[in-house]
């Protein structure tokens, strides 16, 4: 069962990564794959995946970026995730 606080977290995270689908700008790669990182071990928990082939360098680059966050609780990839894309927001405008 969620506590008060942890349903607002889940309301303001699920908020924020709509509004970062709506940047002016598109980031730069290192921040987009943080955010991707971050936004699965917000929603998965540590990777559960086997690393891509290497000749799929999309697919390669997503799974490194996720399992960089290995080991974090969801709660504090969702945390981390919040301020990260608010970062961007703040950067690149909606």
């Amino acid at each position: 069962m969620l506590e008060r606080g942890e349903t607002s977290g889940k309301a303001e995270f699920d908020r924020v990564a709509e509004d970062v689908r709506k940047l002016k700008r598109r980031p730069d790669d290192a921040e987009l794959k943080e955010l991707y990182g971050l936004y699965k071990q917000s929603v998965i928990g540590d990777i559960d995946i086997e690393c891509p082939a290497m000749l799929d360098l999309k697919g390669k680059a997503k799974w490194e970026a996720w399992n960089l966050q290995k080991g974090l609780s969801k709660e504090d990839a969702m945390s981390a995730y919040v301020s990260k894309a608010r970062e961007l927001i703040e950067k690149y405008g909606i």
